[in-house]
């Protein structure tokens, strides 16, 4: 084995760690919705130091392959996708932090009718089966299990849209519960993004595996999204 096989294997350890790293932080965030679990909330922001620490690491390792091997063809692909994988998942640990701070700031425990008819723990459910299995597609190569994330991320989609309305109508209700019904729709708005960044790494699967570039024939981009 080559120097350059020895850390393109070390390149994909690392990024499967961070993988985990992330999904354990948006596991940790369900659990601390549906308990109001304020101090599992505070570990989430505190794993989100580590997933940054780990996040520069794997930079800088694809920094030195690319000075010191000069890699190419699929070779140069996979520390390409890992890469723009690395920074996807960062952003996905930022937003579980961003929804583990809002647990942190709510004043009293999310009401359980409300979480019933927004489908957030559905959606937190979808969120984590194709964040679990788009890291199985990187690890495996396998760009047909990663091509199935367009289809299942609609799920998560259409929860986000329709979750407007139902909050809207929950504050009508519930007037004194503003603060928790903009809380709930924040989360869900954050979840959503999640979605979009475990398709951006479908996305960068594919063109490792398949050198072909699939980014923004997957899905349209949607209204609003910057």
């Amino acid at each position: 084995m080559t120097h350059l096989e020895d850390e393109l294997i070390q390149l994909k350890a690392e990024l499967s760690k961070m993988g985990e790293l992330v999904t354990k932080q948006l596991v940790k965030t369900r659990e601390a919705l549906l308990n109001f679990d304020k101090d599992l909330a505070r570990e989430v922001v505190t794993l989100e130091k580590r997933v940054n620490a780990l996040e520069l690491k794997i930079d800088r390792d694809c920094e030195n392959t690319f000075a010191l091997f000069n890699p190419v063809a699929i070779d140069l692909r996979l520390v390409l996708a890992v890469l723009k994988i690395n920074n996807n998942l960062e952003r996905s640990g930022d937003i579980a932090e961003g929804i583990a701070k809002f647990i942190i700031y709510a004043k009293e425990a999310f009401h359980p009718d409300l979480i019933e008819k927004t489908g957030i723990l559905n959606m937190y459910d979808t969120t984590l089966s194709i964040q679990e299995d788009v890291m199985t597609a990187f690890e495996n190569d396998d760009s047909t299990l990663a091509r199935t994330i367009f289809r299942r991320d609609e799920a998560i989609d259409k929860i986000n849209i329709n979750a407007h309305q139902i909050v809207t109508n929950y504050i009508n209700e519930y007037p004194d519960r503003l603060e928790e019904g903009l809380y709930i729709l924040s989360m869900i708005r954050k979840l959503e993004r999640v979605g979009d960044h475990c398709k951006n790494i479908a996305e960068e699967i594919i063109f490792n595996v398949e050198a072909k570039v699939v980014k923004h024939k997957s899905t349209k981009k949607k209204s609003g999204d910057a």
